[in-house]
């Protein structure tokens, strides 16, 4: 949270942040329990869209890195809460989009 390139891209927001930091997953897990139930994962590689899920007031939604993502070994067990977020396509309905997200390396 150091970064140069970090704190210029929040840095209209830093005041009204809360910032946690946890060495890992299950570190962010153990902490948060209740994320286990209620976690959606942004990611380009999921079968669904955001647009078809119920949302809870008190859910987590996981963004992985800009370069590399979410690893899917944490995405492979959450098919079902992973979701794709397509930002430009919104305005026009999604026309034009592939409906089905693949991961990489390993399969649902």
């Amino acid at each position: 949270l150091n970064e140069k390139a970090i704190k210029r891209a929040g840095m209209d927001y830093w005041d009204d942040l809360d910032v946690t930091t946890y060495i890992d997953y299950e570190d962010f897990l153990e902490k948060n329990p209740a994320a286990r139930e209620k976690m959606y994962m942004a990611t380009t590689k999921a079968v669904h869209v955001y647009t078809e899920m119920n949302f809870e007031p008190d859910c987590y939604i996981m963004f992985g890195k800009e370069s590399a993502g979410i690893p899917e070994e944490i995405l492979v067990q959450h098919k079902e809460n992973c979701i794709r977020i397509p930002m430009a396509l919104r305005q026009n309905g999604f026309a034009g989009m592939n409906l089905e997200g693949h991961l990489h390396r390993l399969e649902w």
